[in-house]
């Protein structure tokens, strides 16, 4: 109203908290004063409370003040001391308990204080960055240093008792855009002894403790992979599989206060039936489960299995690797874990008698969203069915058309449904081609939109040319793997990898031309991380980190590994290693993306259930979980209070609310199981 914010305040409420207009995620410092200046009026004469205190428990208050407002505006000063320094301070105007109904009118509000400017006084730990968990004997040994000097600086390394046991000079890279640091390189590759707790030493910094092992990675294969049952939806967490602190109740079985995923309906207006949906993973750290994503992810286990098995990794494709309740049913845990999503994508597909018979529906999620924390069985929201879309159909097609390849040897029966409903899709995909998923579709759960699905055609062909044999499907398998890697949405390069993973089912040109991508696109990626002072082989051609770039990361360490494979250069194997160096530690925050694996590794990833930051009665995520790390484009209120001015490698928070940079997700654990299976191979 006239440029200021107005609301109406209805009368009969208790608290004076009961009705409010407030702002989170404010930033505060201890032992600083803070001013709030604002202008406000009222329809009634009343008074409202100005308050600025903690949003979470113990809720320290800063201020906390009545003013009494009359139908003429009028300025109002209030300041405290903050006795509280945290990134959630909430400031508010509450007007709940009035005897009457009125109108509030607040402008030019204005909260200043503190001595630290937005997006300063970050924490990026020591100069002196490691892979703070531990690095293969064998394998490169490096360590990127932020330092000024345009020379070599010496460097020591130092094991557990203080003695020096190498050291050299560092390689100057120079200026590194990404990070906003100069940067060195201090190169121990050459030193083999397994041990704990070296470090690295430059001048008077010196890195986080660091393991060499002869296989470090086979512990963050399993964890890697173990994220998965934790975040399954419609069955009970026992302790006995994921440990005490992760047991809960089935989440979304019908139980109140759960509506349940048994009985599902549709959108108003998508359609009249309702389905059985039970089962698959949370995708993210919401309570929705995603077609798109969930078919990437299980597509990545399914191709852990056959990379594994072609590679006699036995480790990798037993059963018993995982402590899930299907380890001891002869078939390999990785396929077990990813059928669990499988069955859900089949049960999300439009059924017999229906118009769009065959489609699958783009996903299922809460009506709205869902406060933090809420466990799964404790979601009261009513769940809807969204329109069925084309790249969700083809993304089911290609997910169970692999199923039913890697299911035959040990379930026939089920290897057959999924080939029947993989053939389902895509008959109904040649039928619907345009059904795009729109990108306004995001209350109560991600857009997840894509309106370009040459790719997803492209790789469902492949999957079911490998599956069938059907040179049918040959004349739709046209799309290439580029530099831009692949994700949910751009599924293109899945058609390169899928070929060169089963080149005796394909063409000999069609395998050869694959090859040659992979492998072209694999040295660009060992360009882009070369190129870098930190070894990420996502570079992005505009300079900005998306949502999810550490998943981007992972990818293209995928496509590296996948290059390795095909033609067995150290360099390739070396650069995926570095990848893991870059998750863990070797980067420009000096952070650990991956949860108990560093000593300073993310921990308090957005998530409704793994939300030990906001109610110490629950868990920090599981070992082995990783965040969605730096995104240029602060997409939450807490990056862009925090962050501001960011280095678009720098732009990352390890706080709960930040969902756009530090969000979990079953494509990104994937994507990371995929790489520490590869890495943990011998």
């Amino acid at each position: 109203m006239d440029g200021r914010l107005c609301a109406d305040v209805p009368a009969g409420t208790t608290n004076v908290w009961d009705s409010m207009i407030a702002q989170d995620n404010i930033p505060l410092e201890s032992g600083q004063t803070y001013t709030l200046s604002f202008t406000a009026s009222a329809t009634v004469d009343t008074g409202v409370r100005a308050v600025l205190q903690l949003g979470l428990p113990p809720r320290t208050t800063t201020f906390n003040k009545t003013v009494n407002l009359t139908r003429t505006p009028q300025t109002f000063t209030v300041s405290g001391l903050s006795n509280a320094s945290d990134l959630h301070g909430q400031l508010s105007f509450q007007q709940g308990g009035a005897a009457q109904p009125f109108t509030l009118c607040l402008d030019d509000i204005s909260l200043t204080g503190g001595v630290v400017p937005p997006g300063g006084g970050r924490d990026f730990g020591s100069p002196v960055r490691v892979n703070q968990y531990g690095y293969e004997t064998s394998g490169p040994k490096k360590a990127s240093v932020a330092d000024p000097s345009t020379e070599p600086v010496p460097w020591r390394l130092v094991d557990s008792s203080g003695a020096v046991v190498r050291q050299g000079r560092t390689k100057v890279v120079g200026d590194d855009p990404g990070s906003g640091d100069h940067v060195h390189i201090a190169d121990f590759s050459s030193y083999r002894k397994t041990g704990t707790g070296y470090s690295l030493v430059v001048g008077e910094r010196t890195s986080a403790p660091f393991d060499i092992a002869a296989n470090p990675y086979a512990a963050l294969r399993t964890d890697a992979l173990s994220y998965f049952y934790p975040a399954r939806s419609g069955i009970e967490i026992e302790a006995a599989h994921a440990g005490e602190a992760y047991a809960r109740p089935a989440g979304h079985l019908g139980v109140a206060p759960n509506k349940g995923d048994t009985d599902v309906p549709c959108q108003p207006g998508v359609c009249d039936y309702s389905l059985d949906v039970r089962g698959g993973w949370y995708d993210a750290g919401d309570h929705g489960k995603y077609v798109v994503n969930g078919a990437l992810a299980a597509w990545q286990l399914m191709d852990t299995y056959e990379r594994a098995r072609d590679r006699h990794d036995r480790p990798a494709v037993r059963d018993g690797l995982l402590n899930i309740p299907e380890n001891d049913n002869g078939a390999p845990d990785v396929l077990d874990e990813a059928r669990w999503e499988t069955e859900f994508l089949l049960r999300m597909q439009v059924p017999e008698g229906q118009p769009l018979v065959g489609m699958a529906h783009h996903k299922i999620h809460d009506a709205a969203w869902t406060a933090l924390p809420t466990l799964p069985h404790q979601d009261s929201q009513p769940r809807y069915l969204h329109a069925p879309s084309t790249a969700a159909t083809l993304n089911l097609a290609a997910a169970a058309a692999q199923s039913a390849r890697v299911w035959k040897p040990y379930d026939k029966a089920f290897a057959a449904r999924c080939l029947s409903a993989a053939r389902a899709a895509w008959k109904a995909a040649l039928a619907h081609p345009d059904r795009y998923a729109p990108d306004s579709d995001e209350i109560g759960g991600g857009a997840y939109d894509d309106t370009r699905v040459t790719d997803e055609f492209s790789w469902a062909a492949a999957e079911l040319y490998a599956t069938t044999g059907d040179r049918a499907y040959l004349r739709h398998i046209d799309a290439e793997l580029t530099r831009t890697g692949f994700s949910w949405r751009d599924t293109e390069g899945l058609t390169d990898l899928t070929i060169v993973r089963l080149p005796h089912r394909f063409p000999d040109r069609m395998v050869r031309d694959a090859r040659k991508r992979v492998v072209a696109v694999a040295d660009t990626f060992l360009r882009d991380q070369r190129s870098q002072g930190y070894p990420n082989p996502y570079l992005p051609a505009d300079g900005k980190y998306v949502w999810g770039s550490n998943s981007a990361s992972a990818n293209n360490a995928l496509v590296l590994a996948t290059a390795y494979d095909l033609t067995h250069r150290p360099a390739y194997r070396d650069a995926v290693l570095e990848t893991l160096d870059y998750l863990l530690g070797r980067n420009a925050l000096d952070q650990s993306f991956v949860t108990g694996y560093g000593e300073r590794a993310s921990h308090n990833q957005h998530s409704r259930w793994w939300a030990h930051q906001l109610n110490p009665a629950l868990p920090n995520p599981p070992a082995g979980s990783l965040a969605g790390g730096p995104n240029s484009a602060l997409q939450d209120p807490v990056a862009q209070q925090n962050l501001v001015g960011c280095k678009p490698a720098t732009c990352y928070i390890d706080d709960i609310f930040s969902y756009s940079t530090n969000e979990v997700a079953v494509n990104w654990n994937s994507a990371l199981a995929w790489v520490a299976t590869f890495a943990a191979a011998r």
